[in-house]
């Protein structure tokens, strides 16, 4: 009888549900009688995979909030590393949240039971040493970006580039104008997208300085218009307060979502540096990335970095294509002769780079992730 192939997967938030989702239809196009569990979002359950616990009970954001249910978490850990141990799966798979994975990747492991990590933790960036956690923990690791994988050689730690989720999903050439169709806007509206952040102490900090440039650059050019995706209520809230208190007079429509229309319909775009830099670079958006934090966290941060580099683009190309206005360069004047340069300049040669950029990561991530796990797979077979 032929044996029925087990795969663990762990999900520790929707982010890690979607690429759940995507690596399960690839890798059933190869074993479709296979058997997915562990722990999942909707969209995984709706391939398949056989949830034992319940993925909101991972996604957790904020020190104080985990420190409320790392009893809860650490138990969930406990219980499902014990059922892998019970019922070891073929090949286990964390899908990002490396907190809590790499401690059951690396329990599996020791059990001589494959595992594979994916999506790269920052490590790159900052507290390099974790690299030998993931050594001890995987047998391989699924990298989005290209220089993700040049680290882990530079470790001798197996890693496989696998190109991006979302340049996949995004087109080399966007359409501005479906984009604004979508949104109800005018194609020949001048629009400037504001994307202050996702989290409070983003908004608190950059929302005020966005809002004073935007004011500068409506009354150089009044042609523009506004345009700012929201996360959530609450920071929708947030930033309605703040227009209120500092450019009640600005012409600025606030979406529920849409962050991926809105940064294919604008002109230009300023954004808190973030994943949002990568969504707006495969939109092909001219931007200016700005951050900034307190002077402790600043100061914290600066002492455990090890790249030059903090926005994404600027990284994947290893040279400076977009302009980072980190602390103290972070300030209203910078922010509006960089927005000013660009208005001059049309952004041509930016979208040019970016273009190039989003052909290097498009290289169809599910079914390459589906393949190394197949890889993986035969040559413990062997």
């Amino acid at each position: 009888m032929k044996k029925v192939l087990r795969i663990g997967l762990i999900a520790g938030e929707a982010s890690g549900d979607i690429l759940g989702e995507g690596l399960i239809k690839a890798l059933k196009v190869h074993y479709p009688d296979a058997i997915f569990e562990g722990i999942a979002g909707p969209k995984m359950i709706a391939q398949g995979c056989v949830s034992l616990h319940p993925l909101e009970a991972l996604s957790v954001m904020g020190f104080v909030e985990v420190l409320g249910k790392l009893r809860s978490i650490l138990s969930i850990r406990k219980s499902i590393i014990a059922h892998f141990l019970e019922n070891p799966p073929d090949i286990f798979i964390g899908i990002d949240a490396p907190d809590f994975n790499l401690t059951v990747e690396l329990k599996l492991k020791q059990q001589g039971i494959k595992t594979i990590h994916y999506v790269s933790p920052s490590v790159w960036a900052w507290k390099q040493w974790r690299i030998h956690k993931i050594a001890k923990a995987t047998d391989l690791v699924l990298a989005f970006l290209p220089f993700e994988k040049a680290f882990y050689d530079r470790f001798n730690v197996p890693c496989q580039f696998i190109g991006h989720t979302l340049a996949d999903q995004l087109p080399l050439v966007r359409n501005k104008s479906k984009a604004r169709k979508v949104l109800k806007l005018d194609d020949d509206q001048k629009l400037l997208a504001i994307l202050p952040g996702s989290r409070k102490a983003e908004v608190a900090m950059l929302g005020p300085l966005f809002l004073e440039c935007a004011k500068r650059i409506h009354k150089a050019h009044p042609e523009y218009e506004f345009i700012v995706p929201m996360v959530n209520a609450r920071r929708k809230e947030q930033f309605m307060l703040q227009i209120k208190e500092i450019a009640s007079e600005l012409p600025i429509t606030l979406f529920d979502g849409h962050s991926s229309d809105i940064l294919q319909s604008a002109d230009l775009v300023l954004l808190a540096s973030g994943t949002a830099a990568l969504e707006a670079m495969l939109a092909k958006a001219p931007m200016v990335v700005a951050y900034k934090v307190s002077a402790i966290t600043y100061l914290i941060a600066r002492a455990l970095s090890s790249v030059k580099y903090t926005s994404l683009p600027n990284l994947i190309a290893d040279k400076e294509v977009v302009k980072e206005l980190n602390q103290q360069d972070c300030t209203v004047d910078n922010m509006q002769q960089e927005l000013e340069r660009l208005i001059g300049a049309g952004g041509d040669d930016m979208v040019h780079t970016f273009t190039q950029l989003h052909q290097q990561i498009k290289c169809n991530a599910d079914e390459q992730a589906a393949l190394a796990v197949v890889k993986l797979l035969e040559n413990k077979n062997e």
